[in-house]
């Protein structure tokens, strides 16, 4: 095989940034709400990539409160070939209210990818997006300065700064360069790079719906003047017609979705060199659910394969902008597979990278391997309705068709003391299939809640003895509906089947007429709730996720 598959990393991976070191790519995506923040993948290929480490893992950000889809947004990753060392540079988007925006951006750095990683540093809180560009000892930081004043083009100026990456801040002045290089509008994530004579700006724009996509600019000093890509259009979308859209700060564009192509919201891409000479762009995509356009995977990330022009401009190597689910790999390589995204863990050991966790960190304290050898315990604590302290432990859903299995072991004395498996977003929206006390039966049973929009709803006719506490639970995900299932003894029983859960998508929760309400995407999780005494925890044999 000699081509690449899109997505190469399915289910939460947006606003891809990639590096080569070497012969080695990372990738950085975002987290939002999920701890631990900002997720390095690698690859050899290309192709097939592994989850490997978090930047942020030992305390270094509270994201106990945060809002969807506000948290950790847009990490870059950098390599300074002088000092060689890795930086990053993050936004925490810690307020959406009222369309101000409020973010802070830090930069931090290490001299592997695996850290340890510097405290990170304060940058600036002009917008969000901050990507930093290495040039003869000087960095400079490139980023979207948000507006948000009436009768002014929003979202803002994509400006340019010297940055003092000793001490954090910037030198001098911030310099505005564009406003975009099309008439998408919503110009963000901005990231620097020079090929040949020029610097090239390449930037997200039409905002994180529909409408995405990456243009491109150019100018002979890193301060400007920037020329647009001379076809007044992104060099990479999924939704190549014409969109005037200037002053729209971002929206869903429902009107650009592409009946003609698997691949949507194509955008945000970032700039790599192979060790072959060659050129590719990785990029967010999405999938929305067949004949509707709600999307609960989220943001994935692809790559396209690119091309420099006789004229010195970047364009797709097939000489189009519109985006594929299949480019030409590297020279050379041969492709036998591309990665396997399922999961099985027997906690036999520590439990497995991929796991994370709502709004809090994974601590000792409430979720570990060494209380009982070969069972992962999480001691209950809040409400999944919290932004506090869910005791929550969570994988990204990759696939629309995929069971999620587990065995747990449960003794509750009261009914606020749960534990089981489910489906969730963030707070608001979940479904937990479960074991809690009944007093009715004096026993402990098996039913469902679910989260729809903050509304809780219960399943009064779904209850199951499990007089033992041990249960074998399994959720059935087929492109946007669950089946939940339960083992006591020997046979798998349906405790219902077919629940409609596809408004656990980004559009689906929480966004207003035209918006999407979020873009954190779907995720599997285990976990347990004591909201009594908090004395209780959960036993889970094993965790298995199977694609298919």
């Amino acid at each position: 095989m000699t081509t690449i598959n899109n997505p190469i990393i399915p289910g939460m991976a947006p606003d891809p940034a990639i590096i080569r070191v070497d012969d080695t790519y990372y990738l950085a995506a975002s987290t939002f709400h999920w701890q631990p923040a900002v997720q390095f993948f690698e690859s050899k290929d290309l192709n097939d990539w592994q989850l490997v480490d978090y930047a942020l893992k030992d305390g270094e950000v509270n994201l106990r409160g945060t809002s969807t889809p506000a948290g950790i947004w847009a990490p870059h990753l950098s390599y300074d070939k002088t000092t060689k060392k890795y930086w990053l540079a993050y936004s925490h988007m810690v307020n959406m209210g009222g369309r101000e925006f409020n973010s802070d951006s830090y930069a931090m750095s290490a001299d592997s990818i695996h850290g340890p990683w510097s405290k990170p540093i304060f940058m600036t809180a002009i917008g969000f997006d901050p990507a930093i560009y290495h040039e003869n000892g000087k960095h400079y930081v490139a980023i979207l300065e948000w507006e948000n004043r009436d009768g002014y083009q929003a979202p803002g100026h994509i400006v340019i700064a010297e940055a003092d990456l000793d001490n954090g801040g910037i030198i001098g002045d911030w310099h505005r360069v564009t406003q975009g290089f099309t008439t998408r509008g919503c110009a963000e994530a901005p990231q620097i790079y020079q090929h040949g004579s020029y610097y090239y700006l390449l930037i997200a724009a039409g905002g994180t719906g529909y409408a995405h996509g990456v243009e491109i600019g150019r100018a002979k000093h890193i301060l400007g003047p920037y020329e647009p890509h001379p076809s007044g259009e992104p060099i990479i979308t999924s939704s190549p017609r014409h969109l005037f859209s200037l002053g729209d700060p971002d929206a869903g564009h429902f009107e650009m979705y592409n009946p003609d192509s698997v691949m949507q919201k194509s955008g945000h891409g970032s700039l790599v060199e192979t060790t072959t000479g060659e050129w590719y762009i990785a990029h967010l995509m999405s999938r929305p659910l067949e004949n509707k356009l709600l999307n609960p995977l989220g943001r994935e990330t692809a790559i396209q394969k690119m091309i420099w022009t006789e004229d010195e401009w970047l364009e797709m190597a097939d000489g189009s902008n519109l985006a594929k689910m299949k480019v030409d790999g590297i020279k050379g390589f041969a492709y036998t597979s591309s990665s396997n995204w399922d999961i099985f863990d027997d906690f036999d050991n520590d439990y497995d990278l991929r796991f994370m966790t709502p709004y809090r960190e994974q601590t000792k304290e409430w979720v570990n391997t060494n209380e009982r050898t070969g069972y992962l315990r999480i001691h209950g604590e809040n409400s999944y309705f919290s932004q506090r302290n869910p005791a929550i432990m969570a994988t990204r859903a990759t696939s629309f068709d995929y069971e999620v299995e587990t065995k747990v072991e449960f003794h509750p004395n009261h009914y606020s003391e749960t534990a089981g498996t489910g489906l969730y977003y963030d707070a608001n929206n979940w479904i937990y299939l479960y074991l809690t006390y009944s007093e009715e039966d004096g026993s402990t049973i098996l039913t469902i809640l679910q989260a729809k929009l903050g509304q809780r709803i219960e399943y009064p006719n779904h209850k199951i003895k499990v007089p033992e506490g041990i249960a074998s639970l399994k959720i059935i995900y087929q492109n946007g509906f669950a089946t939940l299932q339960y083992l006591l003894e020997e046979e798998w029983l349906t405790l219902e089947k077919n629940i409609d859960v596809t408004y656990l998508s980004d559009e689906g929760v929480n966004g207003e007429p035209g918006e999407i309400g979020g873009f954190t995407a779907l995720f599997n999780f285990i976990g347990s709730v004591d909201a009594h005494q908090r004395d209780s925890y959960a036993d889970f044999d094993y965790y298995n996720v199977k694609n298919y």
